[in-house]
């Protein structure tokens, strides 16, 4: 199992969410396609075809953890990366 589909899974299963890289995240959605825009401390994700924006800003090196689940609930609604296997 590659790195990718380590964080991949580690967001699915959300035993860890305040565990997260912010880079790592960050990795994670440019890997699935989305298109990044930078404000600041702010990233904002966007893609054809989800109806969300994600907007990501860390703390330190980690993700925020409700932003960990926001994304692992855009996953899991869009089906992004589980068929990809």
């Amino acid at each position: 199992m590659g790195k990718y589909a380590k964080i991949l899974q580690k967001i699915i299963h959300g035993r860890s969410d305040a565990n997260i890289l912010f880079s790592e995240l960050r990795q994670l959605l440019l890997r699935l396609d989305f298109q990044e825009r930078i404000r600041g401390d702010h990233h904002i994700f966007s893609k054809d075809g989800i109806a969300e924006v994600v907007n990501i800003q860390p703390i330190g090196p980690m993700a925020k953890a409700y932003q960990v689940k926001q994304i692992r609930n855009i996953i899991v609604r869009y089906r992004l990366g589980l068929d990809d296997d």
